[in-house]
């Protein structure tokens, strides 16, 4: 007999023989089942289940569920390109946040054009209902099937899995792919899915390697998600930040300068704006700013660890042995030797030290885009180096600050990550125990909710991830809470206890934002340009009807720069019409107009950017209105 205990239903029931999925589930509950989680592994619903064991079941509505479904479709994907350009090689086809993809390797230059026959070809492999078949093959057996079918990329992959590891491939109809699985119960299972588009990647990642062309794909539940999801697409694409940011005139990026930013005039007013605010934010909160060099010493970066785990993505300034020198991928190290400048006391404890510190980091040109990832960078970073009892107390605060940073600048949704202990990592499992503790210990002091992220912590420590959600549904990692407990004993850093003896503080790694670039990418997208009042880099604009109107237009620009209003006027010759285009594709929240008639009546027409309402106002009335909309507290 085999007990097996129901997880979700809190049940055991016992069933005699070897048993699947199929055997253990009822009816009903086959149609939304797509796999089985037994004793923390997951199984498709047909493989054997031989002893006692704990299950979850997988149904299509878990993200995990989808998440094979997408599995499911990348093969269905290979199936319908060999057959229908069978001297192409298959090489890997995982699935990716929203979708799958799949690498192949021929001679034909694949083109969205090709998708209509792919999709046809997928089409009928998923009417016909093909079973997903597991099997376990030896080495051998895989090698020589491999070899035999032409797929030398297969027994690539293969000769690069331990000896140790069953190998297990999957059939779907003639279709025979080396894969760990799991996988649904037939192809049928896949209901709704699109080609998205055609890149080059190189076989593993490595540049060396040969050139791969890429599909991708996306997947859904049903046609209606797809449809949503297509449809959220469009929204994303005139979301854009890179577009928004030329019709915006914010910044630039060049072949000259790869992965960096030229920030604009209009682009660096709102990068200053963002920064006096999270400044305001840290003097309230009990921070103290510093700057730290840009350069250290590669015995520094040693001494660390970062040498050792960071060095294919710093960049080396002097590549004598006596000299070598390491621009800065990270701002902690050269925190801790702040810390180390003075004798501290437990009495000093917490010391919350921030710093907007610019870092360098040799991102691959491939992951490069736009704001979201660059090589240079400036991180609203602090650590703060307190003692192991502070860590709850310091915990709550920073979470609370965090929230209401997310909220004013109009993320209200967020979620919290748990990241533990990475395979690779610094220091002993007896600290990394300790670390994980008090951090846990933290989050529920906090009142947070949050999902556990296995194996995803920092190098030196645990950490929380902040998610936010912008406006079209999108999740965003930003901010980050990291516990130290190894690197202060590296670095030596120490305060004297109430007991007269060398103590290590512990080190919080803490970020709202990340980086302000990526951050400010994000805000352009989530806003889609049109910023609050108080954020935006222009708030108003007034523009002159005719020439008579200068004058006044350049009297009120003066009040209101005095009264720290970011204005500009449009005195050209052009036609009133084209120039509220203008200004309005510009984004600017408020524009103002004043012509002959206002230059007499000293008023002006006011229309808010998106409305097609004008209307006629006092300049005290509009300038009390618009100064009390700015939010002269906002960051305070």
């Amino acid at each position: 007999m085999i007990r097996i205990t129901f997880l979700a239903e809190q049940k055991v029931e016992e069933y005699s023989g070897r048993i699947t999925g199929f055997d253990i589930l009822q009816p009903g509950a086959l149609k939304e089942a797509v796999a089985l989680k037994v004793n923390g592994e997951l199984y498709d619903l047909s493989r054997k289940i031989e002893s006692d064991t704990e299950i979850e079941v997988i149904q299509l509505s878990d993200e995990m569920g989808l998440d094979i479904i997408r599995h499911d479709a990348a093969h269905i994907m290979a199936q319908a390109v060999k057959e229908l350009f069978p001297n192409t090689q298959i090489t890997i086809g995982p699935t990716i946040q929203d979708g799958f993809y799949y690498d192949f390797a021929t001679n034909r230059t694949f083109t969205t054009d090709d998708f209509a026959a792919i999709e046809k070809k997928m089409k009928e492999i998923i009417k016909n209902n093909h079973r997903f078949v597991r099997e376990v093959w030896t080495r051998k057996q895989a090698i020589d099937f491999f070899s035999s079918i032409g797929e030398k990329y297969k027994v690539d992959i293969i000769s690069s899995i331990p000896e140790s590891e069953n190998l297990t491939v999957y059939r779907q109809g003639d279709f025979v792919d080396l894969c760990r699985g799991p996988h649904s119960p037939s192809t049928s299972r896949v209901k709704a899915f699109k080609l998205m588009k055609v890149a080059g990647a190189y076989w593993r990642g490595d540049a060396k390697g040969p050139m791969l062309q890429r599909i991708y794909g996306t997947a859904w539940r049903n046609k209606n998600e797809l449809n949503a999801y297509l449809k959220r697409l469009k929204e994303v694409e005139k979301r854009d930040h890179r577009k928004i940011a030329k019709d915006m005139d914010l910044f630039h990026i060049q072949e000259e300068a790869v992965g960096q930013v030229f920030w604009h005039e209009q682009g660096y007013t709102l990068y200053n704006v963002l920064e006096s605010y999270i400044r305001k934010k840290l003097i309230n909160n009990g921070y103290a700013e510093v700057k730290t060099p840009i350069l250290a010493s590669k015995e520094l970066w040693e001494k660390s660890g970062h040498w050792d785990k960071f060095r294919e993505n710093m960049f080396i300034v002097d590549e004598s042995e006596s000299k070598r020198l390491a621009i800065k991928p990270m701002n902690c190290p050269c925190h801790v030797q702040i810390f180390n400048s003075h004798t501290r006391s437990y009495r000093n404890l917490p010391i919350r030290m921030a710093e907007f510190g610019t870092c360098h980091r040799n991102e691959s040109s491939g992951s490069l885009h736009g704001l979201m990832r660059v090589r240079g960078f400036t991180q609203d970073d602090a650590h703060i180096f307190c003692m192991e009892e502070q860590i709850n107390s310091e915990t709550v605060k920073f979470c609370d600050l965090l929230k209401e940073v997310y909220s004013e600048l109009g993320f209200n949704e967020i979620s919290v990550k748990f990241s533990d202990r990475p395979n690779v990592r610094a220091g002993d499992d007896q600290v990394w125990d300790r670390a994980e503790k008090a951090l846990l210990e933290a989050v529920r002091e906090a009142g947070l909710s949050y999902e556990l992220n296995p194996g995803e912590g920092a190098f030196y420590g645990p950490k929380l991830e902040f998610v936010l959600k912008d406006a079209i549904g999108r999740n965003w990692q930003c901010g980050t809470l990291q516990v130290d407990f190894i690197l202060p004993r590296r670095l030596e850093a120490f305060y004297i206890g109430a007991d007269g003896q060398k103590h290590h503080p512990i080190m919080l790694h803490r970020a709202i934002l990340g980086t302000f670039e990526r951050f400010i990418g994000i805000l352009i997208e989530h806003y889609a340009g049109r910023f609050p009042l108080w954020l935006a880099p222009t708030q108003l604009a007034i523009l002159t009807v005719t020439s008579e109107a200068d004058d006044y237009a350049i009297e009120i620009y003066n009040a209101l720069k005095k009264q720290g209003v970011r204005v500009k006027t449009d005195l050209t010759n052009e036609k009133i019409s084209y120039k509220i285009r203008l200004h309005s594709s510009n984004k600017i929240p408020i524009l103002w107009i004043v012509g002959k008639n206002e230059v007499a009546s000293k008023t002006m027409s006011v229309r808010n950017l998106g409305s097609e309402k004008w209307e006629s106002s006092s300049y005290e009335k509009a300038a009390e209105l618009l100064l009390k909309s700015i939010n002269p507290n906002q960051g305070s």
